[in-house]
């Protein structure tokens, strides 16, 4: 299966899984720590899913509070987040003018 086109805001996603990558992240916290909204944010999650760079799976609690979807890095999709943030990164630092010395 090819990869999805990672735009600004799938790298942005990215970023966030690789801060702790063995850790379940839930669609709230990454729409607060990245700013965008859900129908932004979801759209993303599905398609990362979808390409198997995510998993995902439902947390039940015992209070009463409903179920809650989480995600969290593949293998594959450390490594692609790795790669192309890498890659992106690499990008950004091209395009900045150098400083010329006086």
């Amino acid at each position: 299966m090819k990869t999805p086109r990672l735009s600004r805001e799938t790298l942005l996603v990215l970023d966030r899984f690789l801060e702790r990558p063995a850790d379940w992240r839930y669609g709230y916290e990454l729409s607060r720590s990245t700013g965008l909204k859900s129908g932004t944010l979801y759209p993303i999650l599905m398609r990362l899913q979808k390409y198997t760079l995510l998993e995902a799976c439902w947390v039940t609690t015992e209070d009463g509070v409903p179920p809650r979807h989480t995600y969290r890095l593949t293998p594959n999709g450390l490594e692609l987040a790795r790669a192309k943030l890498a890659e992106s990164r690499a990008s950004w630092l091209l395009q900045q003018p150098t400083l010329s010395r006086g």
